[in-house]
């Protein structure tokens, strides 16, 4: 699978998730604390959008003086659907995963950054579902490439403190699945 595909794929995750949300549970929190559902779903649309500049030669500062102006208007899964089709395809184009991007964590090329964008949309895809009750199994074998390459998808980008969080417990005793670890990895208590 390349990595259009794996993106793709994630988001697919999300927007299955999305579709679950109720319009009483917008306001609803979630596992990232300083997000409402409806501000997550928007991190996850502005993000999509944020890339796509990038590809397009928007800087570092761009991507983060727009990082939490509002991209859902008054219909959050069309503004997220549509987002990701444009992420996909501006990747799919040619040069664009060996392109240097300047983005907020450091330069790094295309295809790199793509890689932290499957990230964060299946990371994010667990926290929606357990803000609005959704399923919460990951795509397993997203899960596996993930836990996997987490430290060479990462490796050298300024804040990581902001994506390892310190490990938590699960809350199952049983839990030691690939996708409970990679949760807890990255701060979450599955």
């Amino acid at each position: 699978m390349d990595e259009p595909d794996r993106y793709e794929r994630a988001s697919a995750g999300f927007a299955a998730a999305l579709r679950e949300v109720h319009p009483q549970q917008w306001t609803a929190p979630t596992p990232c604390a300083e997000w409402d559902v409806r501000a997550l779903v928007n991190h996850m649309t502005r993000g999509n959008l944020n890339y796509v500049a990038l590809l397009a030669g928007a800087t570092a500062a761009d991507f983060i003086r727009l990082r939490d102006a509002d991209a859902l208007g008054a219909d959050p899964v069309a503004a997220y659907d549509a987002s990701v089709r444009d992420c996909a395809h501006a990747f799919r184009a040619p040069g664009a995963l060996d392109r240097l991007l300047d983005y907020p964590l450091g330069r790094a090329r295309g295809g790199r950054l793509l890689a932290v964008r499957t990230t964060d949309s299946l990371i994010h895809t667990w926290d929606l579902a357990r803000a609005v009750g959704a399923p919460e199994a990951l795509d397993p074998g997203l899960a596996a490439w993930a836990a996997a390459s987490l430290e060479q998808t990462y490796a050298g980008l300024a804040g990581l403190e902001r994506f390892f969080a310190p490990e938590q417990p699960s809350e199952r005793p049983s839990a030691g699945d690939e996708q409970d670890r990679l949760l807890r990895r990255l701060g979450r208590c599955p």
